[in-house]
């Protein structure tokens, strides 16, 4: 068969078909040509010529193989002899002609003549954690171009702010998570033959979930959120269209968020406020927004008294905190770290806590450090008070340490040592848990928070 000449020298493929012949198996080069020779050679059965390209795509994949496992030593010295110098240059060039007669494997040739740049792989953090803390989660950043095709863009945003803890705090991740389902609702359209109630949660909501929970630990108060959102997403009759369900849902998002977190935030406030005393000493740990909202809302109401700040020396929240309330008029005692934690009780009347969440057993998840200082203060006979929604009470599980549920500060994890986010502190050493479902003075031991939720939500409950 004839072949065009392309002016390439003898035995190089031509430039229009080299493509082609890299294509193809290395075996290809000793199959016959379809001449006079081939008139006498015995055509391959079906069977055959299956049996052929089978042992042909084994073979491509193991030698793609090894060129991915080859060691760098060779881009090693591939970059050092690209690097600039006369003799660096020779060297390119030589290997240049060299490419054109003959394909070097494993690269793909460069169109504008520079050579490739080497991928840098990343260690993983969590490789220097030990085996024991292996279970604990931490917050990674995960490129947009790595998430599900049908993660919403709004989601990607929430994610990437939550992985850098652009949000930090557990109920701010909650409202922009339920904002950022309310444009997923709204963009939703459900496919042909398929019901909202059946299609949306397996298939739209839920990747938007996994999406966040690998930026992220899912915090308490967005489990429990997402599990009445699924719940109401359940409730809707397979018959029931699609605007009557999406208009439901939105409102739904509206009104929880306004009940559960707003409105929330605004009673817990003005019932811990009326605990602190005229004239008294309110000591916190690092900065909490109830704890925060509380201080400012007693100073509003006429009262003077002045704040004990012991702060997280990782975070140093509490610097901040201490701006903002001697901004607003009120005498701050600041200590950057536990060391002052004696001397700061001596004077203290009650102590005001932030936490994450409070378990079925009383007891609370809150910042590294919030132990400390309620186990110093209940030995010193001095008030704890813990502020809290009931949207971050867990009533399922129940809590003794604090390996079992916590996080890896990612910002702090090295080699030689890694620092956990928050602490476990038991009921024993907390008086009293306020929440938006006590009026006035009035607030509750941990352990009966559960017992006060079933009241509320079921009246007939003695």
């Amino acid at each position: 068969m004839a072949t065009e000449s392309t002016g390439a020298p003898a035995g190089a493929p031509a430039p229009q078909e080299r493509g082609k012949q890299q294509a193809k198996p290395a075996a290809a080069k000793d199959t016959p040509t379809t001449g006079g020779d081939a008139a006498g050679e015995q055509k391959l059965t079906p069977a055959q010529l299956k049996a052929k390209a089978k042992a042909e795509k084994a073979a491509r994949r193991a030698k793609a193989k090894e060129v991915k496992e080859a060691p760098p030593a060779a881009a090693a010295a591939d970059a050092k002899g690209g690097k600039g110098g006369k003799g660096g240059k020779q060297e390119g060039g030589q290997s240049g002609s060299q490419q054109h007669g003959k394909s070097v494997p494993g690269r793909r040739p460069s169109v504008t003549g520079r050579r490739p740049s080497i991928a840098v792989v990343k260690e993983d953090p969590r490789s220097s954690i030990p085996e024991c803390f292996s279970h604990v989660p931490m917050a990674k950043r995960i490129q947009t171009s790595q998430a599900h095709k049908d993660v919403h863009p709004a989601v990607l945003a929430v994610g990437q702010q939550m992985a850098t803890f652009a949000l930090k705090d557990s109920i701010a991740r909650l409202e922009a998570t339920l904002l950022a389902f309310k444009k997923v609702i709204e963009s939703y359209e459900t496919p042909k033959g398929n019901s909202l109630s059946r299609h949306f949660v397996p298939h739209v909501l839920n990747p938007q979930i996994e999406y966040l929970t690998e930026c992220r630990p899912m915090s308490f108060p967005m489990g429990n959120a997402i599990r009445f959102l699924k719940s109401q997403v359940n409730k809707f009759d397979i018959d029931t269209p699609e605007d009557e369900a999406k208009e439901s849902l939105l409102e739904f998002i509206d009104i929880f968020i306004n009940e559960r977190i707003t409105l929330a935030e605004v009673v817990i406030s003005k019932n811990a406020a009326e605990l602190i005393d005229e004239a008294g000493v309110v000591l916190t740990y690092g900065r909490h927004r109830l704890v925060e909202k509380t201080i400012l809302r007693a100073k509003a109401d006429g009262k003077s008294f002045a704040v004990s700040i012991i702060d997280d020396p990782y975070d140093q929240g509490g610097k901040e905190l201490a701006k903002t309330l001697q901004q607003a008029g009120i005498r701050v005692f600041y200590s950057p770290n536990l060391g002052g934690l004696r001397a700061h009780l001596e004077r203290a009347s009650n102590v005001l806590l932030g936490t994450e969440a409070i378990f079925a057993n009383g007891s609370l998840l809150a910042p590294a450090g919030t132990a400390d200082v309620a186990m110093a203060a209940s030995a010193a006979n001095v008030k704890v008070v813990a502020l809290c929604e009931t949207i971050n009470f867990d009533r399922e599980r129940v809590s003794v340490d604090s390996l079992t549920y916590n996080e890896i500060d990612p910002e702090r994890c090295s080699a030689e040592s890694f620092r956990l986010m928050f602490d476990n502190t038991h009921s024993k050493y907390i008086t009293g848990v306020i929440t938006e479902f006590e009026s006035g003075t009035d607030f509750a031991p941990a352990q009966a928070i559960l017992t006060l939720l079933r009241k509320r939500e079921d009246p007939t409950i003695a």
